[in-house]
């Protein structure tokens, strides 16, 4: 390679006076070759003494790099093998990681922090190794900079590593039917570690009277049940693995301990013919509960294991957010808001097999992610307070995935949820349902916070989850009158609009009326006939306002408005309505394209203001002349408007103020869009089948005049 070229892929040297980690001294930015002679990306294979902490406090990911060696089909996703600083060698190496839901490939160079030629962070305890140096580095661009990797937890990474789900057991509070979780565990694939705490520094390292060593991992790799010849019993057995070298385990059921004559000859020579390994040893599940304190496992996704397994776990996956004002309800402490939260229907279909109790229940895991809070740590970001409830979903509620209302949650209690709420990445359950429907709500402790999250469900058998959408579709209004019951009177037809005209500007026909005999019956419609008082008083203002051709503009209208308004005291807003909105209520209105309105055009308009504020006012229940953006999902659903989870968070952003209301202007304004929005939409769909082809004259039609 020629000096240009080196150049352009290997720019010089880059120097920074700190790295910001507390580390004192000069930190070169080095290309591996500047470093050392003969740089090797992997050496002899991979594995744990190639991981040696440097100055970053990210012990937790390097236990989990030390984990992920000890399964090659995992290291070598993770770290594709067609990779060396000779063979094709051009500056860069690439990791694959698991990243919210996807596999993503992550490019770095080789050029790596040193201080005085040595690396400050992750390296080899070969000088001229590089793997893990550049997994490190993969991983710390993946969260923005190495300075996110300071804390963690070693399940966190491995879920990265594997795109598994992660759990944790306390072995002093562990399940009854643990033996069983972990031999089904053990049969789809997953990693187990476990661990004896320690309770002081000094402890660290320190040996057991059996031998075991506190605050050190050991795998789990195996579960045997055996006859024992003198007893009509059956006793269980786990195999564990020290990952760090010989194992010293000296208790019962150790190579030379009398225990291994309590069992037949058969069941001695096959025990024994697993263990292959110096580093492996038996001992008695009854001891492992008793001597260990914590288990850790992560479930594989069927796409990470080796392919012998017997079993799998079915998965799914789907994705949300939560948004101020409108889907962040907080947890069941705040009912108001608590139904408003995302939603996502769980059905279980078979019962698991052999369960030791005999009861008939599915095994899920469920596993709650918060995205992206780490990356946005330097802009202040922390991790958010998690945790899910789960509700058995009523029969005659089944099949109908929709979003559940605020009753159902004050009336119902829910049928599982998580231990705790806590601010780490992720809250992970394993609960035992009865086969049926159910609907997992996924929150925030605290209302009002935003943030985006990653729902999955594991389970031993066949299961689907989705989120509840309602259909997006428009239907009559459920109408109040002045008593605040709903009105049942039969509804006028409606009229054509500027914005039913789908044809470029040719007029559509609507209920037999064309052309020339639309404009007829528009002149009769302006006659005058027998009026109520109240529409004498309309036409009274009206002819004020408008002069004599009867036809108002937004600003005339604006003026009108304010005078009817002030007229009727039930109907309250802060300012008036804004020239926007009128603006808005003439497009929506507007049956001639002339930009304006007149009578006929104005009364239907007022109708609607009416049957809409008589909604408004049933939400407005402290008379503020405002109503919580949390209701408004409410309000929309009894207007005829039925919308899903998207459109009610694009309501909330667009039309609540800072302190999450809506006033009466914008609760118009958006009305008046929906409507328009809806007509417009019903107009273009010729099929019917839901969806809508634009030329650009007809887009720009729709969009600029609304």
């Amino acid at each position: 390679m020629n000096k240009e070229v080196m150049t352009r892929v290997h720019p010089p040297a880059r120097e920074c006076s700190s790295c910001g980690f507390g580390f004192q001294g000069q930190v070169l930015i080095l290309i591996s070759s500047e470093i050392c002679e003969n740089p090797q990306f992997i050496i002899d294979g991979a594995n744990r003494t190639d991981i040696c902490q440097g100055e970053l406090g990210d012990c937790w990911l390097l236990a989990a790099i030390a984990c992920l060696t000890l399964n090659e089909k995992l290291l070598y996703r993770v770290i594709p093998q067609d990779q060396s600083f000779t063979e094709n060698y051009a500056g860069i190496f690439h990791f694959q990681l698991w990243r919210f839901g996807e596999w993503v490939d992550v490019v770095v160079d080789d050029r790596i922090p040193t201080c005085n030629n040595q690396l400050v962070f992750t390296k080899s305890f070969r000088k001229n190794e590089y793997w893990s140096a550049l997994l490190e580095k993969a991983y710390a661009k993946l969260h923005g900079s190495y300075e996110a990797l300071k804390g963690g937890n070693t399940l966190e990474a491995m879920e990265d590593f594997t795109g598994g789900v992660t759990e944790y057991f306390e072995l002093s509070e562990a399940p009854k039917e643990l033996y069983t979780i972990m031999r089904k565990a053990l049969e789809r694939g997953s990693l187990m570690g476990c661990s004896i705490d320690i309770f002081s520094a000094h402890e660290m390292e320190t040996r057991t009277h059996h031998g075991l060593v506190r605050g050190h991992a050991y795998s789990i790799i195996g579960l045997e049940e055996c006859d024992e010849v003198e007893k009509d019993t059956r006793i269980r057995l786990i195999r564990l693995r020290n990952p760090w070298g010989r194992v010293l385990w000296r208790g019962p059921w150790s190579p030379n301990s009398k225990e291994w004559s309590t069992i037949s000859i058969a069941d001695k020579e096959n025990l024994k013919k697993q263990t292959v390994e110096s580093s492996e040893f038996w001992m008695s599940f009854d001891e492992f509960k008793s001597t260990f304190t914590k288990l850790e496992m992560c479930n594989l996704t069927p796409d990470a294991l080796q392919g012998d397994e017997r079993h799998s776990w079915t998965v799914s996956v789907n994705e949300g957010r939560w948004v101020r004002g409108s889907s962040a309800g907080g947890c069941r402490n705040f009912p108001e808001t608590f139904w408003t939260n995302p939603q996502y229907r769980l059905q279980l279909y078979e019962e698991d097999d052999d369960p030791e109790d005999g009861e008939v229940v599915c095994t899920v895991v469920v596993s709650l992610m918060q995205k992206g809070r780490r990356m946005q740590r330097l802009l202040g970001a922390k991790f958010l307070t998690i945790g899910f409830s789960i509700y058995e979903v009523p029969k005659e509620l089944c099949g109908q995935n929709q979003h559940l209302q605020k009753d159902f949650f004050l009336y119902t209690a829910s049928k599982a949820k998580c231990k705790t709420y806590i601010n780490l990445r992720e809250v992970t359950e394993r609960f035992r349902l009865p086969p049926g429907e159910y609907v997992i709500i996924p929150t925030t402790f605290q209302p009002h916070e935003e943030g985006e999250f990653i729902l999955r469900v594991f389970s031993e058998k066949q299961s689907t989850s989705e989120e509840a959408e309602n259909t997006i579709e428009t239907a009559q209004p459920q109408v109040c009158n002045k008593t605040g019951e709903q009105d049942k009177r039969k509804k006028d037809k409606p009229i054509v609009f500027v914005s039913d005209r789908a044809r470029a500007n040719k007029e559509i026909e609507h209920e037999g009326i064309q052309g020339e005999k639309r404009k007829k019956m528009r002149q009769k419609l302006l006659q005058p006939e027998e009026e109520t008082e109240e529409e004498k008083q309309f036409r009274t203002i009206y002819q004020q306002i408008s002069g004599e051709d009867m036809q108002i503009c937004a600003n005339e209208l604006k003026t009108v408005m304010s005078n009817v308004l002030a007229k009727h005291g039930e109907i309250k807003t802060k300012e008036g309505f804004s020239l926007e909105t009128c603006r808005s209520m003439i497009a929506l209105m507007d049956t001639d394209g002339t930009g304006k309105l007149n009578l006929q055009e104005f009364k239907h308009l007022w109708k609607k203001i009416k049957e809409w504020q008589l909604i408004f006012k049933r939400y407005d229940k402290d008379k503020s002349s405002s109503i919580s953006s949390f209701e408004m999902r409410n309000a929309v659903n009894d207007a005829g408007f039925h919308l899903n989870k998207q459109l009610y968070d694009i309501i909330a952003m667009r039309y609540a103020d800072e302190h999450l209301n809506i006033d009466f202007d914008s609760y118009i304004c958006c009305f008046v869009r929906l409507e328009g929005m809806f007509r417009a939409f019903n107009a273009f769909d010729k099929d019917g089948d839901g969806i809508i082809k634009l030329n650009v004259l007809e887009w720009l039609q729709l969009t600029m005049y609304s």
